[in-house]
């Protein structure tokens, strides 16, 4: 890691450890390699961070919002403190990493039947970190195509076979 992007790395676990503090909740903050990205140059695009501790369930939320709303918190503070715009993914005890696994096996079983049935499936509402794991695991897949559709908290990711039969 660069010194740059240490730099942003330990603030980010700064910003976030003083917010525990102020909410009277322990916990330890550890590098997330799953979701700390980088380009082809080396050069740091997200930076994962993931909590660990006892009865932190109250920072994950109802589907995962308190920890979202944490997430933007704390990448508002850091992109205004270290004047660098970069994501910043926050996951609590591997939810958010249970979660994305989750929705890869998903995706990969809807896929299957959406091919073997030769009917669109249209998946329930997810937030827009849900919806991305969805169309990256199916990007490539040989038999169907997916698409958002909805407005706001509505949104759903649709999966469609490439070849829908004739009527």
């Amino acid at each position: 890691m660069s010194d740059n992007q240490q730099e942003i790395y330990d603030a980010a676990k700064e910003v976030l450890g003083t917010l525990l503090s102020l909410m009277d909740l322990s916990g330890s903050i550890f590098p997330s390699d799953e979701f700390t990205a980088t380009d082809d140059d080396g050069n740091l695009t997200s930076v994962g961070l993931n909590i660990e501790g006892e009865d932190l369930g109250i920072l994950i939320g109802r589907r995962g919002q308190t920890m979202v709303s944490l997430q933007y918190i704390v990448r508002l503070i850091v992109s205004h403190k270290m004047d660098v715009q970069i994501p910043i993914v926050l996951d609590v005890e591997g939810y958010k990493q249970r979660r994305c696994e989750g929705l890869r096996m998903l995706a990969t079983r809807l896929a299957e039947q959406v091919k073997n049935r030769k009917a669109p499936f249209t998946m329930e509402p997810m937030t827009a970190f849900e919806r991305r794991i969805i169309h990256i695991t199916l990007a490539d897949h040989p038999d169907v195509i997916t698409e958002s559709i909805g407005v706001g908290d509505g949104r759903k990711v649709v999966i469609t076979p490439k070849m829908l039969p004739e009527n």
